[in-house]
């Protein structure tokens, strides 16, 4: 069996985890400014441009810093950023399920939603990122669903802990039900994510920098659209 993870961002109840009991998650893995809720973080992962000054000023050699040099790779093996979302609570997923291999995969923190007013962040106002007009963000929703199915297809359960409205479409868990949920979930249709997986192979749209914005100009709009609603089908089927 794979180890339980938890993956926590910055959203405005993050705070929440501060004093769970470490000994629910093997990892926690955590996203940016988000190393700030708890100090014993196994894996902080971020972007090419979080600034030095938001880093921890030291890190435990338990603990381990993910950049581009590592997670791009990773990601690339499930089809690349333009198909998985480019953006860090999907980034981190995905990095987490190659590299980590769990069983169980947790979220919290993550939910993309902010506030017109008021604190869109634990720390306060925060730039909204998953929201901007990006190729590869246009379903969230779509976005989640095939992280999800790539996760059971290898036998990961992926769950949200919070009860906040949430752009994540994963199934709803309680932190006291982590250490005994299911961590064979039932496999997704192989026809299903088949067909999908088939249309993005034919489509082409890989980058293996990782920096598909620089390859912008070669993406059709219709494509994407039509990717998301096939993974959508494919983990909500109506």
């Amino acid at each position: 069996m794979g180890p339980r993870i938890l993956i926590l961002g910055s959203g405005p109840d993050a705070t929440q985890a501060a004093n769970w009991d470490r000994g629910i998650f093997d990892h926690i893995v955590v996203i940016n400014n988000a190393w700030r809720v708890r100090p014993d973080w196994s894996h902080l992962i971020h972007p090419e441009d979080f600034s030095a000054d938001k880093r921890p000023a030291t890190v435990s050699p338990l603990q381990k810093i993910i950049t581009a040099d590592d997670y791009v790779a990773v990601q690339n093996t499930y089809g690349g950023f333009v198909y998985a979302g480019g953006t860090m609570a999907f980034t981190a997923g995905y990095w987490a399920l190659g590299a980590l291999r769990p069983s169980v995969m947790a979220f919290f923190g993550c939910d993309m939603m902010y506030a017109a007013q008021g604190n869109t962040h634990f720390y306060g106002k925060g730039t909204s990122d998953p929201l901007r007009e990006d190729i590869s963000l246009r379903s969230l929703e779509a976005k989640s669903a095939r992280l999800a199915l790539h996760a059971n297809a290898q036998g990961c359960n992926v769950v949200n802990l919070s009860d906040a409205p949430s752009r994540q479409v994963f199934p709803r868990a309680k932190l006291a039900d982590i250490r005994h949920l299911q961590t064979t979930p039932p496999p997704p249709s192989d026809v299903a994510m088949a067909d999908v997986l088939s249309a993005e192979k034919s489509i082409g749209y890989f980058v293996a920098s990782g920096r598909y914005w620089e390859s912008s100009a070669q993406f059709d709009v219709d494509e994407i659209d039509r990717l998301d609603a096939m993974w959508r089908a494919a983990y909500l089927p109506s």
